[in-house]
């Protein structure tokens, strides 16, 4: 065996070690960045989806108010006064009236 075959059959198993460190970069950036965000997406379309007539709202840029109506893919929210403002679905931020529920909840 020459020098010259020894030293391309050892290149050839290092080129394979090479890009082991990319492939455990990518399994950790999807373990701890993508898999929650696709969950955290998940759970907010699986909350809108459970919204019903007269539930208290606040939207994503902070407007609180009740919905009055649901159609295919929107809301219209009650903010006060009888002012009723449409908003597209994916506005809803969270259900303010699970979290005034849980806030006057007594403790055991």
């Amino acid at each position: 065996m020459t020098t010259a075959t020894i030293l391309l059959q050892a290149g050839g198993s290092a080129g394979i070690m090479g890009f082991l460190p990319m492939v455990l970069i990518i399994v950790v950036f999807y373990f701890f960045m993508i898999r929650p965000q696709m969950k955290k997406a998940k759970d907010h379309k699986k909350y809108i989806e459970e919204l019903k007539v007269n539930d208290k709202v606040v939207t994503t840029a902070g407007i609180h108010g009740r919905i009055v109506e649901i159609s295919e893919t929107t809301f219209l929210v009650d903010v006060g006064s009888g002012i009723k403002i449409r908003f597209d679905k994916s506005a809803i931020a969270l259900d303010a009236s699970k979290a005034q529920n849980a806030a006057a909840a007594p403790k055991a």
